[in-house]
């Protein structure tokens, strides 16, 4: 859980270290250091900074959250758990601000990854309902209610979905 800017620093000294044991011939060191580095990389691309942005969206630091989510380059190359929150946590901003395109995309490629449970995965597809309320959309809107439905879900889910429930 690093930024970009505290994993170099972190991998700089590293090759430091590296450098250092190499010199010294301790060469066990040096090892696990190069698998040290291996994993600081690893975990760039697979893990990226997606925890961090859920803990400032969580705190409602919308804008933190967002240049968190900004700093991983390219989505796809997260782990599937790892993209699964990106994009819902991208979705979650982009209705923040109000632009429905976006989180309806965002949403949609949510839906298809793995999240942390059912009640998560039911969200997904009420947010994507609401968003095709509001497109004036009701056929959609039900499907994505109907298949809401059939997850695990909270009673707080259970009560949005008779609200769009009777919406439609």
């Amino acid at each position: 859980m690093l930024t970009r800017k505290a994993r170099l620093w972190v991998i700089l000294i590293a090759v430091i270290l590296l450098f250092w044991t190499i010199y010294q011939g301790v060469y066990e060191i040096s090892a696990a250091v190069v698998l040290m580095i291996g994993f600081l990389i690893w975990g760039y691309f697979r893990e990226g900074t997606v925890v961090m942005a859920a803990r400032e969206f969580h705190a409602k630091n919308y804008e933190e959250a967002e240049i968190l989510l900004r700093e991983i380059e390219d989505p796809d190359r997260l782990g599937r758990h790892r993209r699964g929150f990106y994009e819902f946590i991208y979705g979650n901003l982009e209705l923040h601000k109000h632009n429905y395109e976006e989180a309806e995309k965002h949403f949609q490629i949510a839906s298809r990854f793995p999240l942390r449970n059912q009640n998560d995965k039911a969200i997904v597809l009420v947010h994507l309902a609401n968003i095709n309320l509001r497109k004036k959309d009701k056929e959609k809107a039900k499907a994505y209610v109907e298949k809401a439905k059939t997850f695990k879900i909270s009673a707080r889910v259970k009560n949005i979905i008779e609200k769009i429930e009777s919406e439609i």
